[in-house]
């Protein structure tokens, strides 16, 4: 065997250690998002597209979903290690399974306000949440914001309200067409929808749950018990990433939703920067999340909340603030300071 052969051999292998070693280092994260890509999506995808979590040490794969619990299930289940849920759902799976031996716990706020609210046309005379008297409201059974409305209700005196179930590509059509009077979801899904359907935003009445006595979170970033256990210094290097991302996200909307058309090539470039832009506004960037920290939550606001879910999704057990929630994860409050000034 000649010297030459025998060094390009040692240097091969040497090679070949070094890269199984750097993928040992690595920690694979699956990742669940809520719904399909969209404009917010990018808050995930840009930290993926820029490297910062490959920067972590972490692989991570993130995919579209279906629904809040849809991730909060198949977070429960294994099937993915993190994911993207409203906080209201992983509450809701935690009462109504007291025995499942894996519960997501919330581990970064995202959404500081719920961005659910009551829409209707102008033309149906509704203007405020005592209009909604009598009406009849429509959404699909899982919608965030049919599943809130009791508490919705309780703050404003509404009653004799009656619901309609359809699929969520209906919601919007149905109130065009006139077959409810007033219809439940996130306002820069809905509101957008209802402009694609020929509606101008001058004529849709918006009625914000935040702005109307109802303190609710929105969805947060959910970790698997198992990760939790097992892995705590991932869970804290993909926030520290994904605050970084965020940060980009906040300050050019437009150029993060690049990293959204490059995941789902049919996407609307415009109409999605204006959804992740009323994202930003109204959920993310709040007076809320500006007094309570991105990332973070307000203990006594936790707790009301869980107390008002158990009431409104009549869970089987009470809800425990304590038992959903685990900020210890969070990185420095400099590195969560990544919202745009007001």
């Amino acid at each position: 065997m000649s010297k030459r052969f025998f060094l390009k051999t040692a240097a091969s292998l040497a090679a070949v250690s070094v890269l199984g070693l750097a993928q040992a280092q690595t920690t694979p994260i699956k990742f669940q998002l809520d719904w399909r890509f969209e404009g917010p999506s990018a808050l995930f995808l840009t930290p993926v597209a820029k490297g910062y979590f490959k920067d972590a040490k972490l692989d991570v794969t993130v995919d579209a979903g279906n629904g809040s619990g849809g991730a909060v299930t198949r977070v429960a289940s294994g099937a993915y290690d993190m994911g993207f849920a409203d906080l209201a759902a992983v509450m809701e799976f935690h009462a109504n399974n007291p025995d499942a031996p894996n519960k997501p716990v919330a581990v970064m706020m995202v959404y500081n306000d719920t961005p659910a609210s009551v829409m209707a046309l102008k033309k149906s005379g509704i203007r405020t949440p005592a209009d909604l008297n009598g009406k009849k409201m429509g959404a699909p059974v899982f919608d965030a914001g049919r599943r809130a409305f009791p508490i919705f209700a309780k703050a404003n005196a509404i009653s004799g309200v009656t619901w309609t179930a359809m699929d969520p590509p209906l919601r919007e059509t149905m109130l065009v067409r006139g077959d409810i009077d007033a219809i439940t979801g996130f306002t820069f899904t809905s509101l957008l929808n209802l402009e694609a359907r020929g509606v101008k935003a001058a004529d849709v009445v918006v009625l914000p749950y935040p702005a109307f006595g109802v303190k609710l979170y929105g969805n947060a970033i959910i970790a698997s018990p198992k990760l939790i256990k097992e892995k705590p210094e991932a869970i804290k290097a993909f926030l520290t990433a994904f605050a970084r991302g965020a940060k980009d996200v906040m300050t050019n909307p437009g150029a993060a939703i690049n990293d959204v058309k490059a995941r789902d090539g049919i996407v609307n470039v415009a109409l999605e920067t204006r959804r992740l832009q009323l994202a930003i506004d109204t959920a993310i960037n709040s007076p809320n999340a500006r007094a309570e920290g991105f990332g973070q939550v307000n203990g006594p606001r936790l707790a009301l909340m869980a107390s008002q879910v158990s009431d409104a999704f009549n869970t089987k057990t009470r809800v425990n603030p304590d038992a959903v929630w685990n900020g210890s994860f969070l990185p420095p409050k400099a590195t969560l300071d990544v919202l745009p000034k007001p």
